[in-house]
């Protein structure tokens, strides 16, 4: 076999020049595109500050037992220092598989699964239907997208102290329901009761979001796509089923990971429309957490924060097997 020499130098015709390493690469790519780098490093500094930081503090607050009583704290002009010592992962193990565990999380856990498979549901099915009747030719059909944006328009926590006042006892649903000889449940006590009131009020507020999104999404469907269906004689729910929603499958699929991330870590209405002493029972797994850590004594602080950690965790698993049994059904489809 031979092999032939470049006399210029000394290497075997062919071979490829030596790959740079990744030190040389980071310098090479800085000294290109050192602009983007100093535009972007502001945000990934704040990022770090707001983000970072208290990620990266909370995850070890998870590994000790870290409480009010033995944190760092001030009194007058006496300073005391933390006590708190490193456990490990005793406050998982705790969460998870101790004595209380069903009671402190599985139950929440489970309540907020169905919580927010309920919620969501509702604001895309709503959504979706007056999306579609927007999407017709209707007189006054502007007024009718003002007056349905106005729920999520209006700021939260006047929406859902309005809807405490309307479901109190003596709140104007009741009077309603006593004056057609109805009967009156106690919205804001009952456990069963407490949870259809924040599923309802949660699904007031959340579904002019989905309506505005995939009223988007139909405009942006091409019409000829309903003429030819049309032309080939098929009905009504062959085009919905064939050409609408294949239409939005792309819409869909982001404001269904986005309302399931954002209904799965609803801490406002929950914590406005109960409080954070009562309707224990109803509390999802992120206001659990705040009560752990600031709505008792001795303020729980390690607990809570392994509270976090693990809805962080939940919710990265889930979005990881979202994201890919989108892209098998989208190869499918192909």
């Amino acid at each position: 076999m031979t092999v032939a020499i470049d006399r210029a130098t000394g290497k075997r015709r062919g071979d490829r020049a030596p790959r740079p390493g990744l030190g040389q690469r980071f310098r090479n790519g800085f000294q290109k595109y050192w602009y983007a780098y100093a535009m972007i490093a502001p945000v990934v500094v704040v990022l770090g500050v707001l983000v970072g930081y208290p990620l990266v503090r909370g995850f070890y607050l998870t590994l000790t037992d870290a409480n009010s009583l033995n944190s760092a704290r001030t009194i007058g002009v006496n300073h005391i220092d933390a006590t708190y010592k490193f456990i490990g992962l005793d406050n998982y193990h705790d969460i998870l598989f101790g004595p209380t565990a069903y009671d402190r999380f599985w139950s929440h856990f489970l309540w907020t699964v169905f919580w927010t498979v309920a919620c969501v549901a509702l604001h895309y099915s709503i959504g979706l239907g007056l999306a579609l009747m927007l999407n017709q030719k209707l007189r006054g059909r502007t007024a009718y997208r003002l007056l349905l944006v106005l729920p999520w328009a209006v700021p939260t926590f006047v929406t859902v102290f309005s809807w405490r006042i309307m479901l109190a006892d003596s709140g104007v649903l009741n009077q309603i329901l006593g004056s057609l000889h109805l009967p009156q449940p106690e919205w804001l006590e009952d456990t069963f009761w407490q949870r259809f009131s924040a599923i309802m009020v949660n699904t007031w507020c959340g579904v002019p979001f989905m309506m505005l999104s995939l009223l988007g999404g139909l405009q942006s469907i091409d019409s000829s796509l309903y003429e030819a269906a049309e032309m080939d004689g098929a009905s009504a729910w062959q085009r919905f089923r064939h050409v609408t929603l294949p239409g939005l499958r792309s819409v869909s699929s982001t404001v269904v990971l986005l309302g399931i991330i954002w209904t799965f870590n609803q801490f406002v209405i929950i914590f406005l429309l109960f409080g954070k002493n009562s309707a224990p029972d109803a509390q999802i797994l992120v206001t659990w957490a705040y009560q752990l850590g600031f709505g008792q004594q001795p303020r729980d602080f390690a607990q809570s924060a392994a509270y976090g950690v693990l809805l962080l965790s939940i919710l990265t698993v889930f979005t990881s097997f979202y994201f890919r049994w989108l892209k098998r059904n989208d190869q499918l489809a192909v």
